[in-house]
């Protein structure tokens, strides 16, 4: 609904004014690599705020896994075109394997090989501040701003609980897109991805 992609827009605008205040204030040089990579996870936090993108250990392990990787790979590689490959490849293997994929951490491994002196100074503090502390300040954030909205409360485990399922009668793949759409929230699958679950779960 109209209300709610309003409300996206703004929770997410206060999330990025917060965390990115707090990066430049860290960082007095600025660092448009690190603020790109905040403004990423804002979306997925404020848009998507019970995806399984958007929750807190891919958030918070997605973004320092790959801080890791991407401070070890400049420091053993340098700052070129292998440096890049090998953290963005690297950090994608590790947040596969442990279950917490979050997109833009593959920006904060970036923002480590490439992001400049004032990054390179920081080494693995980098991980710490302004990275971890930055996507702590945008978790609390998100628990804060989407708590007085009961239909976007964060994490997903906080959202009050959908009613119980009945036996249902037959039902179509439309039936199936009006429900998604009576929940106010967005769920990352295609009409094309949709219709063949559907026709999978009619198997």
């Amino acid at each position: 609904t109209l209300r709610e992609k309003l409300l996206a827009g703004l929770l997410g605008g206060l999330g990025v004014a917060g965390a990115a205040g707090l990066s430049l204030w860290l960082l007095p040089g600025g660092s448009p690599w690190l603020i790109a990579s905040v403004s990423a996870s804002a979306v997925l936090l404020f848009a998507v705020p019970h995806g399984a993108f958007s929750q807190p250990w891919p958030l918070l392990a997605g973004h320092g896994l790959s801080a890791v990787v991407g401070v070890t790979c400049a420091q053993w590689l340098g700052h070129g075109i292998p440096a890049i490959a090998i953290a963005a490849g690297l950090a994608l293997l590790l947040m596969y394997q442990l279950r917490c994929i979050h997109p833009p951490g593959g920006a904060t491994a970036l923002a480590a090989v490439l992001g400049g002196p004032d990054i390179q100074a920081l080494g693995y503090g980098f991980v710490v501040t302004p990275v971890l502390l930055n996507m702590s300040l945008l978790l609390g954030m998100a628990l804060v701003l989407n708590a007085p909205f009961p239909w976007r409360r964060y994490p997903a485990a906080l959202r009050p609980p959908n009613p119980p399922a009945q036996a249902p009668p037959a039902f179509s793949a439309e039936d199936i897109a009006y429900a998604l759409r009576q929940l106010e929230t967005v769920i990352a699958v295609s009409d094309e991805e949709l219709n063949a679950i559907f026709a999978l779960a009619q198997q």
